[in-house]
């Protein structure tokens, strides 16, 4: 069998899982799976519906798997008070938090907040946490 290696710089993308019971309501906010997606190459970037962001791949200080979570605080996009985290959200199964060195400008009005982490819930977690490792080398 032949492996085939990916350059370093070819971005990836992971698709969100969608939970069926969550569809309208994202369907609702302009989240579908066309237009919700997280890319990882040189830089992190998330698409979801008519908000996104995105950081440079070197920003990643550590990731996990988390979850499973309660859809009031795991559907759509989440702002945590706490600790001005943010979740991108279509599935209450589990997700993958990622965690920056430097909190980025994101998605929070009129760009408040910077966010230490993101949690995004794609459908292939251990694949897309292992990609990050992959990428970003040694976390922590």
């Amino acid at each position: 069998m032949l492996a085939i290696t990916m350059p370093r710089n070819t971005p990836e993308r992971f698709e969100f899982e969608f939970d069926p019971a969550y569809r309208p309501f994202l369907t609702g906010i302009s989240v579908t799976p066309s237009r919700a997606w997280v890319e990882l190459g040189d830089s992190l970037r998330v698409r979801f519906g008519l908000w996104g962001m995105e950081t440079p791949a070197s920003n990643i200080s550590d990731v996990c798997i988390t979850g499973p979570y309660m859809a009031v605080r795991a559907i759509g996009l989440r702002l945590s008070l706490t600790d001005h985290g943010v979740t991108f959200g279509t599935s209450v199964h589990g997700g993958v938090c990622v965690l920056f060195h430097e909190p980025i400008p994101g998605v929070s009005w009129f760009r408040l907040f910077r966010h230490p982490g993101a949690t995004v819930t794609v459908r292939d977690r251990e694949g897309f946490a292992e990609a990050v490792r992959a990428r970003v080398g040694p976390i922590g």
